[in-house]
């Protein structure tokens, strides 16, 4: 089932409080294996930030927009109309009612998406449409700035990581050649939303560790604190 929102819908449309579930951290750490377990265990609806971004730079790439000149990049996120899609749980941006799945995985796609993803104007337009993700219900969100700016008011934050050689080790399984010392610096050090932990967030190591053992511990937390949540509310 595809569930589809336009702009001039989002008022129309009933309002409700949703928990947010948000997975931040490095490339290669497990976020999006650990984001689709515990969405599925959940029942949530699962958002995988970075794939809107690669979105973005694969248009870019299509409309031969120079993904390293900012006011080209900036102009074009702000003409391009994408809508944003639930499609079997999972949350996407589709362009012309298409959603390249295979193609915002290239090489030249991972490239181009670092520049893009630097973009500040870029990152305030993607922060507007990920929080209207709210609208699908209940979420896991993951990326790289899901607690500290898109979603900071979320009880829920969880922040993964793994040593550079064992997430170059998977990575290289991937079939991907990467710098990752170079991403985690960029990611690191843009002026924009940059890669860092959220205040609140609980940090696992996912060293050695496989995605069902780092997806039970994110999902105990989780029960947990929906627990006291649930007694919070209870009547005295």
């Amino acid at each position: 089932m595809q569930t589809e929102i336009e702009p001039q819908q989002m008022d129309a449309l009933p309002s409700k409080k949703a928990v947010v579930i948000a997975i931040d951290g490095t490339s290669a750490s497990g976020k999006s294996t650990n984001a689709r377990m515990v969405a599925q265990a959940l029942g949530y609806v699962y958002v995988d930030t970075g794939a809107m971004y690669r979105t973005l730079a694969w248009y870019c790439l299509q409309h031969r927009i120079d993904v390293e000149n900012e006011r080209a990049v900036a102009n074009a996120c702000a003409k391009w109309k994408p809508s944003l899609v639930c499609a079997e749980g999972h949350v996407h941006l589709t362009i012309g009612g298409y959603y390249p799945v295979a193609e915002i995985r290239t090489g030249q796609v991972s490239a181009a998406v670092p520049h893009v993803a630097a973009v500040p104007k870029v990152r305030t337009w993607m922060k507007k449409k990920q929080r209207e993700c709210i609208r699908f219900g209940n979420l896991v969100m993951e990326g790289r700035d899901i607690g500290t700016n898109v979603f900071p008011e979320t009880d829920f934050k969880y922040y993964l990581d793994a040593h550079l050689e064992e997430r170059s080790r998977r990575r290289a399984a991937e079939g991907v050649q990467e710098n990752l010392a170079a991403r985690d610096q960029r990611d690191s050090q843009r002026a924009a939303a940059p890669l860092m932990i959220a205040l609140g967030a609980k940090v696992i190591n996912t060293s050695g560790m496989t995605p069902d053992e780092t997806s039970a511990i994110i999902l105990e937390d989780i029960r947990n604190r929906l627990k006291q949540q649930d007694r919070q509310h209870e009547p005295v």
